[in-house]
């Protein structure tokens, strides 16, 4: 009986073949595997009379607008309801505190015509090179001769000098503070302070220098035109050693009338606005920053003080010369227009201004000199400038000694001081008296 029942199920796996080994499979072709079969249909979809019967447009139905029902009526908020706008309220007269201004395209002082400023924070990208197009100026590497017969006549030095130079770099790194280590934001400013206080020293020999007073955040503001471009310099920037007389005139009129042959540097296809800031100015002022009767009205030196903890936020030296040459060049262009007006022409009496630039460590030196303020075109007479670059005062101030092996291989002190910077920094300061 058993090879009876055997034999029944195999002959009816063998009748139905899709249910052979107890798999369950489906009847008829088998369906295709692959992707189907490539027709115009499949390839760019049905033909457009196709889809016009295939779809039927619907009647547009027309939108009526609805007023919106808001809580108004009501006096206070309701969820689901519209929030009201009421129309503005007139006081009837103005209130200075309340009253929304005009329209900065309705101001009456508005100029389409921007102009491109220059004030403390903007970073030149091609430094020097770029502040002698803007301003039309000849380079000279090195201090002027006037300046350096200060720095070479012993009488012009003070007694112990050396010493005291290193004493005040001493009390701004290591007397100042009870810290290891001061920071620059600290010591920077003591130290130009001392070395000031140094320069004043000389009034007893040279009493003309009682006459000049030290300017702080004050503002300047110069326009001027340059081909096609609108520049001005304003805002704060160093601080400012005014005198009662100006500094006479460093280059002499044949030097002024032989920068003529000198063709200004360009650096296309860089423009020279550069990094400035594209403003709307309203007024084009001309400002000094000093009233008229001011009894110390011809500026000096600048000293500019990069006294930045953190280095990104420091200019780097040649970004800080630039700076130092603009502002430079707007003090002595404020005041040839206060002496001689807005024309530009040939100054009769050039003007000249000097700046000092430090971070506590390294120096900057510059003389500028103002000849012309006919900026439009590139030919003819140019301005001067004199710059000494890179001057160190010392190397390193050792706050910490070094130790090593329980051995003090360098005990702290000032290291690597170099006197003649000082000198350079004694001689501008007299610059104008001896």
């Amino acid at each position: 009986m058993a090879l009876r029942r055997a034999e029944a199920a195999m002959a009816a796996a063998a009748a139905l073949p899709g249910r052979a080994r107890g798999i369950v499979t489906r009847s008829g072709a088998a369906r295709p595997r692959g992707p189907p079969p490539r027709t115009p249909w499949t390839t760019r979809g049905p033909p457009p009379e196709v889809l016009a019967r295939a779809v039927e447009r619907r009647p547009v139905r027309e939108q009526v607008e609805l007023d919106a029902v808001t809580y108004a009526g009501r006096q206070h908020f309701v969820p689901g309801l519209a929030r009201p706008r009421f129309p503005a309220w007139e006081r009837g007269w103005r209130h200075p505190w309340h009253s929304p201004g005009p329209r900065y395209e309705d101001m009456p002082l508005r100029k389409e015509r921007a102009c491109h400023v220059c004030h403390q924070w903007v970073r030149m990208l091609e430094g020097v090179r770029q502040a002698l197009w803007l301003t039309k100026t000849k380079l000279v590497q090195g201090l002027p001769p006037k300046v350096l017969s200060i720095v070479d006549d012993p009488a012009n030095q003070l007694e112990d000098q050396d010493e005291r130079v290193k004493h005040a770099i001493s009390h701004a790194r290591f007397w100042e503070t009870t810290e290891v280590a001061p920071n620059r934001e600290n010591y920077c400013p003591v130290l130009f302070e001392d070395l000031l206080h140094l320069c004043r020293l000389m009034t007893v020999k040279y009493p003309s220098l009682a006459k000049r007073m030290l300017a702080r955040n004050y503002r300047i503001a110069a326009t001027w035109e340059r081909e096609s471009f609108l520049l001005q310099v304003r805002g704060l920037n160093g601080i400012l050693l005014n005198s009662m007389a100006p500094i006479p005139p460093v280059a002499s009129k044949d030097e002024v009338v032989a920068t003529e042959e000198h063709t200004l540097e360009t650096f296309y296809p860089i423009s020279p606005t550069i990094d400035l800031q594209e403003v709307i100015v309203y007024r084009e002022l001309d400002d000094t920053g000093f009233r008229d009767g001011y009894p110390y009205p011809h500026p000096h030196t600048l000293y500019f003080l990069e006294s930045a903890n953190i280095r990104p936020n420091r200019f780097r030296p040649e970004q800080l010369r630039a700076k130092m040459m603009m502002f430079a060049f707007g003090n002595a262009l404020a005041k040839a227009k206060m002496l001689y007006g807005s024309d530009p022409k040939v100054l009769e009496q050039p003007v000249v201004v000097q700046s000092v630039g430090t971070d506590g460590q390294l120096f900057q030196f510059m003389v500028f000199q103002l000849n012309t303020t006919d900026f439009v075109s590139s030919d003819g007479i140019k301005n001067l400038v004199w710059i000494d670059s890179d001057q160190q005062l010392y190397e390193k101030a050792q706050c910490v000694p070094e130790v090593k092996k329980r051995v003090v291989t360098k005990p702290t002190g000032i290291y690597g001081f170099q006197p003649d910077t000082f000198k350079k920094f004694l001689a501008l300061y007299l610059h104008g008296t001896v």
